[in-house]
């Protein structure tokens, strides 16, 4: 028994050893440290800092994904030749460096944060070319919805977001006999006021969904590229309605088990429910165009017969 056990091991060491042999994998190594070290205290930084906070707890989550849809890439990345585009390549590290340089010295977290998807193209165009970049287009893209925006963009486009968000729940609720009232974004139903808070319905939840619509359609990975985009144009409103639902969910919570049931573990849950509501919207947006599309494709099959 040992002795197989020990051969295992073995095995497992030589393999080890051949990977780490392997000359085409020493310089990403080599990047990986490096990557590292620039922006291990960048993120250090957000998860004890911003990221921590409710209206960025989107963060870790879409950076986690970000990491896993790149890790599903590699495969198909490493059967790519190797055509380093050297001009694009150390063009793009420059302006990376530059970048990063301005958002470290100045706490500009948008350049600070923002370098890593730069970085990464600069490095994948450095050492297999243009290709490999086409290939991981996409989660270089989703990598931005990680992204701290600046406060003075945040706040300018929360404020109008928050106050159409207030103004539906408030009309749906007294639609629905509640005695409810809104002023501006605090809402007033029986003894309670709740105020309409950034992370209820502010710009950050709008770029949580819109990350989570577009993983939705990279995963089911539609043919039609119409159908793509009008259901990319659709989680835009649908976000919306979700933010609705949530704040919705959180006055009744409220009005019947009190201030402290709406503040305390349910407020937590309210935002599950954000996201399961969002979910369902965009697969049921998404079954209800594709039935769309098949009627009228059926029609249009009928009409040719016909003809």
């Amino acid at each position: 028994m040992r002795s197989v056990v020990t051969h295992s091991a073995s095995m497992s060491l030589t393999s080890l050893k051949t990977i780490l042999v392997n000359r085409h994998i020493h310089p990403w190594l080599i990047v990986l440290v490096g990557v590292a070290a620039m922006f291990g205290p960048t993120f250090w930084g957000l998860f004890h800092g911003l990221w921590a906070t409710d209206s960025q707890g989107h963060g870790p989550i879409v950076l986690a994904i970000s990491l896993w849809l790149l890790w599903r890439k590699v495969p198909e990345v490493a059967t790519l030749p190797i055509q380093p585009s050297l001009a694009w390549g150390w063009g793009v590290f420059a302006l990376a460096m530059v970048l990063y340089a301005l958002g470290r010295s100045q706490d500009i977290l948008l350049f600070e944060a923002g370098t890593l998807i730069v970085v990464i193209c600069a490095v994948v165009l450095l050492l297999k070319g243009a290709a490999a970049v086409r290939v991981l287009w996409f989660p270089l893209f989703f990598m931005v919805f990680m992204i701290p925006l600046p406060s003075v963009i945040v706040d300018a486009m929360t404020q109008p977001m928050k106050m159409a968000v207030s103004y539906a729940a408030e009309a749906l609720l007294y639609a629905g006999g509640y005695p409810i009232s809104r002023s501006g974004v605090i809402l007033q139903i029986g003894q309670y006021q709740l105020l309409v808070a950034d992370a209820c319905a502010g710009l950050h939840t709008l770029f949580t969904l819109e990350a989570l619509g577009l993983l939705y359609l990279n995963l089911i990975r539609h043919e039609s590229v119409a159908r793509n985009a009008v259901l990319a144009v659709l989680i835009v409103p649908i976000s919306f309605t979700a933010n609705v639902i949530r704040v919705i969910v959180l006055t009744l919570v409220t009005y019947y088990l009190g201030d402290e049931a709406g503040q305390g573990f349910l407020h937590g849950f309210a935002g599950m429910v954000l996201f399961m509501a969002a979910l369902m919207l965009i697969i049921l947006s998404d079954t209800l165009i594709r039935t769309a599309v098949r009627f009228w494709s059926d029609r249009v099959g009928i009409n040719s017969v016909k003809a």
